[in-house]
């Protein structure tokens, strides 16, 4: 099985060379992503320099790479397209640039407030959906590559040059896969991305069609001749009550998917580094780099997880490699566009197809019969949600399954035993957690007509969590009441006495003084 990690040390070496390689592979993406949020590339590529750049200053995970995302491109595309019809585009570019600046400003008020902590509360069965989900899409998104664009329509590329092209991704993951076993002087990835691009132009120089970068981008757009760029330059963007009324929607959500994808890859990095981010520091550093990316031209972004791997995979680990993937970025896209643009897309299909490989947890498949039927499904769930809709809406419906089959699991498990005591009382003694999800089955554990005249619940061994608890025991006491039988309750929390409304239907209510539990009831808020 395909190891993703390579066990390398922190150096500077390593740090500086997985950077130019994650730089190569960063390049294209934005490009990509400028064109799904229907603007122009350059904005795309400020987007991933700036991204990259302050995130690796500042975050809270260092090797963890940030760019421009389609995530974040596929919410602000919408707002892009219905302002340039009622606006045009240089006032829906100014639209964007201020939906990017408040979506920053979200992040940074979620750093400040260090809600950062609450992603430690995923399952890890959410945890390996989510990654092999993202595997699946960094695999699939792949194969658009073989399409090219031919008299304006997109289709699949003709017989010769696929076949050429699959060879050459197959050498490209030949090299990644076995030249560590070499030597690991040089990056894999990097070295192998080199290696293709000389074979292509050989081959080029031989007359065989080898598709580029180049062609990928006019395939998006036949008016564009290059990638080059200039410094990204200071635009304060429309700040008025109408622009933040239309804007702070899509700021929303971007900053909540932005979240969740930045800080679920550092989750990921952490397990495959075996070292520890800080949430509430990474999610500040995002916020500071999109408020930084509204006022400079860029798009905004978050985390990118395929990056992160090509990066960890090449051995960065400090956050020196996220600066010079960064700065090479924007190195390469002012000064050596020609040298991006002949890079073969073989080359970078074969990259990622090689994180796709990596990322899979291959090992979930073996756990069909060594972990709970429901962990399983949740699994596939998070998995096939993270394919066909999204990532952060795969999160959220993992967290809630999860906690559904958690609440019913544990409302099973609530327990009784009874005894008589010398007075000729019935007692119950509870065991379990006594919440929405267990009064049910707590309703069910009493004989009432067959019952004493007194009864005692004890709730020494037991909890009571919510609101619902508490109407399950006013609900017993009612029962008993209504048939003259006397309820007695022993051993309840402080709280709980304070909150049952209805006590003249109980005839005693004990208090363990040594019990400070916590209710979760509003009128304790």
């Amino acid at each position: 099985m395909i190891s993703l990690i390579t066990k390398k040390p922190q150096n500077i070496k390593n740090d500086i060379l997985s950077g130019l390689t994650v730089a190569l592979a960063l390049i294209p993406e934005a490009i990509a992503f400028s064109f799904v949020a229907h603007v122009d590339p350059k904005v795309g590529l400020y987007a991933a320099f700036m991204m990259g750049l302050i995130t690796a200053l500042i975050g809270g995970r260092p090797g963890m790479i940030s760019g421009a995302t389609g995530a974040v491109a596929v919410i602000f595309a919408p707002l892009v397209i219905s302002q340039t019809k009622l606006h045009g585009p240089e006032v829906a570019l100014s639209y964007l640039f201020l939906a990017v600046c408040l979506m920053g400003g979200i992040q940074v008020i979620f750093g400040l407030l260090k809600w950062g902590k609450f992603v430690r509360l995923i399952p890890h069965s959410v945890m390996l959906g989510f990654v092999n989900g993202l595997a699946i899409i960094i695999f699939k998104a792949q194969f658009s590559q073989f399409y090219i664009s031919s008299n304006g329509v997109i289709q699949l590329m003709s017989a010769l040059p696929l076949f050429i092209m699959i060879i050459l991704i197959i050498i490209t993951m030949g090299i990644s896969q076995y030249l560590p076993r070499l030597t690991t002087a040089i990056p894999a990835t990097l070295a192998a991305i080199i290696a293709v691009t000389g074979i292509s132009i050989i081959l080029k120089k031989w007359g065989f069609e080898i598709y580029t970068v180049l062609d990928f981008i006019q395939r998006m757009d036949p008016s564009k001749t290059t990638i080059a760029i200039t410094l990204p330059e200071f635009q304060l963007p429309i700040f008025s009550l109408t622009a933040i009324k239309t804007v702070l929607p899509y700021a929303i959500l971007a900053a909540a998917v932005g979240l969740i994808e930045s800080l679920m890859t550092l989750v990921l990095v952490d397990e495959l580094t075996e070292t520890r981010g800080r949430g509430n520091k990474e999610s500040i550093g995002q916020g500071v780099a999109n408020i930084i990316n509204g006022l400079f031209g860029g798009m905004g972004g978050c985390a990118m997880i395929g990056q992160s791997m090509i990066n960890i995979r090449a051995g960065g680990r400090s956050r020196l490699s996220g600066i010079v993937a960064a700065t090479s970025l924007l190195f390469f896209a002012i000064f050596g566009a020609m040298f991006i643009e002949s890079i073969p897309l073989a080359a970078l299909v074969g990259v990622m197809f090689m994180v796709a490989i990596g990322t899979f947890e291959w090992t979930s498949l073996r756990l069909f019969n060594k972990i709970p039927r429901s962990d399983y499904i949740i699994i596939i769930i998070v998995s096939l949600t993270t394919v066909v809709i999204d990532l952060a809406v795969a999160v959220f419906v993992g967290i809630i399954s999860s906690a559904l089959v958690f609440a019913w699991q544990q409302g099973k498990q609530i327990q009784v035993t009874t005894t008589i005591n010398a007075k000729g009382y019935k007692t119950y003694q509870l065991k379990g957690a006594l919440f929405f999800g267990s009064i049910t089955s707590f309703k069910s554990l009493f004989d009432f007509y067959q019952d004493t005249e007194h009864v005692i619940i004890d709730f020494e061994h037991a909890r009571v969590y919510d609101h619902s608890g508490l109407e399950a025991i006013k609900f017993i006491a009612n029962r008993y009441q209504k048939i003259n039988k006397k309820l007695h309750l022993v051993n309840l929390s402080q709280e709980c006495r304070d909150l049952l409304d209805h006590a003249e239907n109980i005839v005693e209510v004990s208090i363990n003084k040594d019990l400070h539990w916590h209710l979760a009831d509003d009128r304790l808020a």
